[in-house]
């Protein structure tokens, strides 16, 4: 049997949800993943690939995961693709049809949302997809839940004809709990039959698929009020008073703040069970719905004609938490602190900044001096719209930065073009940025792209991309060349430049913006964080006091390894410092120098 390391010889771990997300694919017998790597999902995958009887790989974006996933099903094998919540965004497309096709091999697709937006754009609600693309969604409360339900998962896909979405919230997929692992299943490759009507969507098949879909859902909320649908809820009964409806991490609130409230807990969070809800609240004095984000369950539930409280009083934004459920039901309650913060000493503002030896930092700070208009993409240079570079002025989504450019560029008949340019990484250009610069070509754009190669998709986590030259096991694997790729669209102009020399930045930026075609600058550095771009211990900035003017230039800059220090002069912290040398380039008194220099 294969395990990883952790997991040899016993039973009982303690995982993150998505470590357990990531051993209930393995225990159900899935054959492929194919993800992109978005927070909170990323590790789910990154488990995965620990299992060798699991193909697991990384996907030039979420769409293409989720299509890969959808071919390994029509082939016959359980399989799976995981994704955040803007990434199911991207694969909307194939969602919404791989609904009406249905499956061979059970699919299941994993959504991570991110109520309280620790790491995303938006704090959209994946349940609305439930909905409009008629799919059943589980969401597991702890990490053994993410376990079954993801094996349950797999089997009702296969049971109902269905690709199954299974929902989690960053507190899930990032809390460790107690689990019971089990053995996996030997699940054998169920044959292809080539059936053109199930599987090929033009009109004529599509209007029949439409009407399998809803024998489907008709059938499946029959089983749901039948109670037939295994893990779809549960019940505890305790006080008649108050009953509570609730599911996810808001399950664990409701726990610990109402002890004596009778639960129905949804482990299926579409469809739902009406007729046992109906029931429920008909058992009770006061029913109310405690849901995250958006009034979801609870419209449902009005629509159905049953009386409950929700929304109104909580809140449609961030995460909930026992102090929330306490203020609402026990605002007379005082709750005494964990521990006495009376002695304890503010901690300082500590802004987020770009790492010491960021690649990024001087081509934004390039950026500032040449007071640019900057469309801005996702990744870890976001960033630079903050101090001290303030070098970004729009960001959308995932590969908008090229396509924002273009409209600027249009907009004004080519005039703002030489005042704007459009930064985006390498990953993001690969996951949706190539298809915006085809299209700036072929529509005589005069913009400037900027790709940000920093030879690794570094905004979560460091894993490898299509330009990298490593798979997802880190094994050497086709080396896309950025280049050779924006000259086969027909980008004419191709600039390369180091993003930590400034003035070459400053250089070549100029040079770029005036030419009256697109041009692509590609500011090539390996992240600070991965052994290419780790720089060498010997070559650590040291500071000669007696050239220092106490300027402060290079405390400007806001590298995590220079403090000013009670006296005025720079501090520099070894041990942080990774010897990328731009507080070097900053310095115009020859006061910081490099190891080797000094």
């Amino acid at each position: 049997m294969d395990k990883p390391a952790n997991f040899a010889g016993l039973d009982r771990q303690l995982l993150l949800g998505n470590e357990a997300i990531a051993r209930g694919a393995f225990e159900a017998g899935v054959k492929v993943i194919s993800s992109y790597p978005g927070t909170p999902s990323t590790e789910i995958t990154v488990n995965a690939a620990k299992y060798p009887r699991i193909y697991t790989e990384w996907a030039t974006n979420e769409k293409v995961g989720l299509e890969v996933a959808y071919g390994a099903s029509l082939g016959g094998g359980r399989a799976m693709s995981c994704m955040k919540h803007v990434g199911l965004n991207v694969a909307a497309d194939p969602l919404f049809t791989s609904s009406y096709t249905g499956v061979n091999g059970g699919l299941v697709i994993v959504v991570a949302d991110d109520p309280g937006m620790h790491s995303s754009q938006n704090e959209q609600d994946s349940r609305h997809y439930a909905r409009a693309a008629k799919l059943m969604m589980f969401e597991p409360a702890d990490s053994q839940e993410c376990l079954d339900m993801t094996r349950q998962a797999f089997a009702l896909s296969e049971q109902y004809d269905t690709p199954v979405l299974l929902r989690l919230t960053t507190r899930i997929s990032h809390t460790r709990t107690q689990v019971t692992v089990g053995e996996p299943i030997e699940q054998p490759r169920r044959a292809y039959v080539k059936d053109m009507m199930k599987y090929v969507m033009m009109p004529g098949m599509a209007i029949k698929r439409h009407v399998v879909i809803e024998g489907r859902q008709s059938q499946l909320q029959k089983d749901l009020d039948s109670g037939l649908v295994p893990g779809a809820f549960t019940i505890t009964r305790k006080s008649e008073k108050l009953g509570i409806l609730t599911s996810g991490m808001a399950y664990q609130y409701v726990r610990e703040a109402l002890p004596d409230a009778s639960i129905f807990k949804l482990g299926l969070v579409y469809p739902l069970p009406i007729e046992q809800i109906r029931a429920f609240a008909a058992s009770v004095e006061r029913f109310v719905i405690v849901e995250e984000l958006d009034p979801f369950i609870e419209t449902e539930i009005k629509a159905a004609g049953i009386a409950c409280e929700g929304k109104s009083l909580f809140t449609l934004q961030g995460e909930y938490s026992l102090a929330l459920l306490n203020k609402v039901f026990h605002p007379e309650t005082v709750l005494d602190p964990a521990y006495d913060t009376s002695a304890l000493t503010p901690a300082p503002g500590r802004p987020p900044v770009m790492c010491a030896g960021c690649p990024h930092k001087g081509l934004f700070m390039a950026l500032n001096r040449l007071k640019l208009t900057v469309a801005g993409d996702i990744g870890c240079y976001t960033l630079g719209a903050l101090a001290p570079t303030n070098a970004m002025d729009a960001c959308l989504c995932m590969g908008a930065s090229v396509g924002m450019a273009h409209g600027l560029d249009q907009v004004t008949d080519h005039e703002l073009a030489r005042k704007s340019v459009a930064v985006i990484g390498d990953s993001t250009f690969l996951h949706t940025g190539v298809s915006s610069l085809i299209n700036s070509v072929y529509n005589g754009s005069t913009s400037t792209v900027i790709i940000l190669d920093n030879s690794i998709t570094g905004m979560t986590g460091h894993q490898q991309n299509a330009a990298s030259g490593l798979d997802i096991h880190n094994q050497p694997a086709p080396e896309l060349d950025l280049e050779q790729l924006c000259r086969a669209i027909g980008v004419r102009s191709i600039y390369e430049v180091d993003p930590a020399d400034i003035k070459a930045c400053v250089k070549v930026i100029k040079q770029a913006v005036e030419e009256p075609q697109v041009t692509v600058i590609i500011a090539k550095r390996p992240c600070a964080l991965i052994p290419p771009g780790i720089g060498k211990k010997e070559e650590v900035v040291k500071l000669d006091r007696d050239k220092c003017t106490r300027c402060q230039a290079c405390i400007k800059i806001m590298c995590p390894a220079l403090l000013a220090g009670p006296d005025g002069y720079p501090q520099i912290d070894p041990n942080i410092c990774n010897a990328c040398h731009l507080c070097t380039r900053v310095c115009n008194f020859g006061a910081l120098k490099g190891g080797n220099e000094a």
